[in-house]
C-alpha cells in the first residue's frame, strides 16, 4: 500500500535519515523502533507531508507520489497522530477532531448537531467520557491526546501513522486504542506504530522496523525478535537491567501533605515521603494525580489543606514559593509548560535559577554559561552548544534539560510528572538510574508516571487516587499491576 524508498532528509547540512526503504502493508501494524533521534518521526513525517525528501521517493498504491503538505497526504488517505500534540486550544473538543472535515448543511454552513455527533462517535470509539463541548485549553494533555487520536480516526485513512500515542494515556484508555486498532486492521487499514512501550510493541506489532542513527537496521516479523534482542538492535549493544535497585529510606519525614482538597479535581489528599523515598501518584486519567502535584508546586494551589516541608508549613501561592520553599518539579507538559523552544539549551537550563547569576538586574552570562555547560555534561545532554535552540533536540534530551533545570537549585523534594513520556529505552535508563542516586542522596521524589511497571520498579509506595481521592496506599514491593488497577478503577 505504501512504500518509502531510499527516503534521505538533511537539517542544517546535517542528514537525520539516510536513504531508508520500508514498505507498509493493508490489515497490517508496523513498529518503528529506535532511539530518540533515530530517524523514525522524521521519515514518518516525509510520508505524511510535513517534510519533503532530500532524496528518495514515496510510493503510494505502486506509483510514485510527491505529498507537498499534510493536506495532500490527507485527501491520498494517510492520516497521522503526532507525538507533539498540536490542538487549536480555543475551539471545541468536537471542532478539533472534525477540523477540516466539518459536515455541512446544504447551505454550505456547518452542521453543528451533526458535528457533535460525530465527535461523540469517535470519542465512544475509544470508550471516552470526554464532552465534546468542552473547550480544548480545559483538557489534560491525556484527555488532549485523546482527542487527537479521535481526530485520526475520523479521517477514515487507509495508512494511520502513530507517533507515541499512549504516551500519556492510563492503562485503560491504551486498552481501548489496542481494541480501536484491532477494529481498523481488520477494515484493511496500514498502521505504521511508534513506541518506546516494548510491551504495546510485541502485544501489537505484526512486524517490526529499526532504525538507529537515522539508518535502518532491520525489518523482521515481530515474533522473530524479543525485548533482548530488540533493545540491541536499537542502541547497538546490550542495555543492562533498566530497573535499577532501590535502597531503604530514612525514618524522616521530608513532606507531609494533609487534607489537601480542591474540588472537583481532588478532595481530602493525605501522604508523607520521607528521605530518601519515592512515592508514586498512580490512578487513571482524571483522577487527580497531575492537579494534586500542580498544588504542591504552586501552579494550581488547593483551597483547603496543609503542606508541610522538614516539618514547616508552607503557603504556596506560586512556584516561585515552591522552589524558595525547596520543591522542584518537571512537569509532564514538556512543549507547553516545560520549555521554551526559541531560547538555547543553556537558556532552557538556567530559567529557573537566574537570580543566582545575577549583577543586580543584569545578569552574569559568563557565570550562567558556566553552570548550564556544567549541567549538559552531567546530564550528558546532546547538542552542539548551549546556544543551540532547544527545540532542536530529540525527547530524551530535552527532558534531561528539564530535570537539569529542576535540579540546579538543589531542591529537597523533587516532583517528577510523567517524567520518561515519549522517551527512547536508553533515556529512560538514565533517569531512572538518576532518580536512584536522587534517592541515595537523601531527596524526597514524588512520582506520576501512566506505566505501572515504572511505578512498581522505582517506587517504594504507590498512593492510588480514584475520582480525585486516595483509594489505597500501597508497598510497591508487595504489590503487582493487577492490584493498582483494582484500586484506581471506579467502583
Amino acid at each position: 500500500m505504501l512504500r518509502a524508498l531510499e527516503l534521505r532528509k538533511d537539517f542544517g547540512g546535517l542528514t537525520v535519515l539516510h536513504p531508508t526503504s520500508i514498505d507498509f502493508l493493508p490489515g497490517e501494524v508496523h513498529a518503528l523502533m529506535g532511539e530518540n533521534g533515530a530517524g523514525k518521526s522524521t521519515l514518518m513525517k516525509i510520508v505524511a507531508g510535513l517534510y519533503r525528501p532530500d532524496g528518495g521517493q514515496v510510493e503510494w498504491r505502486e506509483r510514485y507520489t510527491e505529498f507537498t503538505s499534510p493536506h495532500d497526504a490527507l485527501v491520498a488517505g494517510i492520516a497521522m497522530i503526532h507525538q507533539e500534540l498540536m490542538p487549536i486550544p480555543d475551539l471545541t473538543v468536537a471542532e478539533n477532531i472534525t477540523l477540516g472535515a466539518e459536515p455541512c448543511s446544504g447551505f454550505g454552513l456547518i452542521d453543528r448537531p451533526a458535528q457533535l455527533a460525530r465527535a461523540e462517535e469517535l470519542l465512544g470509539e475509544l470508550e471516552s467520557d470526554i464532552s465534546p463541548t468542552r473547550m480544548m485549553r480545559t483538557l489534560t494533555v491525556a484527555q488532549t491526546q485523546v482527542v487527537e487520536i479521535a481526530k485520526a480516526l475520523g479521517r477514515q485513512a487507509d495508512v494511520i501513522l502513530m507517533d507515541e500515542p499512549t504516551a500519556a494515556l492510563s492503562d485503560h484508555e491504551v486498552a481501548a486504542l489496542f481494541r480501536a486498532i484491532t477494529r481498523l486492521k481488520a477494515r484493511g487499514v496500514a498502521i505504521v506504530y511508534t513506541t518506546h512501550k516494548m510491551d504495546e510493541v510485541f502485544r501489537l506489532a505484526d512486524r517490526i522496523s529499526v532504525l538507529r542513527d537515522g539508518r535502518l537496521v532491520g525489518t523482521a516479523p515481530a515474533a522473530e525478535l524479543n525485548p533482548s534482542k530488540l533493545i540491541t538492535m536499537m542502541v547497538g549493544r546490550e542495555l543492562a537491567d533498566v530497573f535499577p535497585v532501590r535502597h531503604s529510606p530514612s525514618d524522616e519525614i521530608l513532606l507531609e501533605v494533609s487534607g489537601l482538597t480542591r474540588e472537583p479535581a481532588y478532595r481530602n489528599i493525605s501522604f508523607q515521603i520521607r528521605r530518601g523515598e519515592v512515592v508514586a501518584l498512580a490512578g487513571l486519567m482524571g483522577a487527580g494525580r497531575t492537579e494534586v502535584v500542580s498544588a504542591i508546586f504552586g501552579l494550581q494551589p488547593a483551597s483547603e489543606g496543609q503542606i508541610c516541608l522538614k516539618g514547616k508549613p508552607l503557603s504556596i501561592r506560586n512556584p516561585q514559593d515552591a522552589l524558595a520553599a525547596g520543591i522542584g518539579m518537571v512537569t509532564e507538559d514538556r512543549k507547553g509548560l516545560g520549555l521554551i523552544p526559541a531560547l538555547g539549551v543553556g537558556q532552557n537550563i538556567t530559567l529557573s535559577a537566574l537570580c543566582d547569576y545575577g549583577r543586580g538586574p543584569l545578569i552574569n552570562h559568563s557565570a550562567e554559561a558556566a553552570a548550564s555547560e556544567s549541567q549538559m555534561t552531567e546530564f550528558a545532554i546532546k547538542a552542539t552548544s548551549p546556544s543551540q535552540p532547544i527545540a532542536q533536540l530529540s525527547g530524551g534530551n530535552q527532558q534531561k534539560a528539564l530535570l537539569a533545570r529542576c535540579l540546579l537549585g538543589g531542591p529537597d523534594l523533587i516532583i517528577l510528572d510523567e517524567p520518561t513520556r515519549g522517551i527512547d529505552i536508553g533515556a529512560k535508563a538514565e533517569i531512572y538510574a538518576l532518580i536512584q542516586k536522587l534517592a541515595r542522596a537523601g531527596k524526597g521524589i514524588l512520582l506520576v508516571s501512566s506505566e505501572l511497571p515504572e511505578v512498581l520498579s522505582l517506587a517504594h509506595r504507590i498512593v492510588v487516587l480514584r475520582r480525585g481521592s486516595v483509594s489505597a496506599t500501597l508497598d510497591a514491593a508487595a504489590t503487582d499491576q493487577e492490584t493498582v488497577l483494582r484500586h484506581a478503577m471506579p467502583l
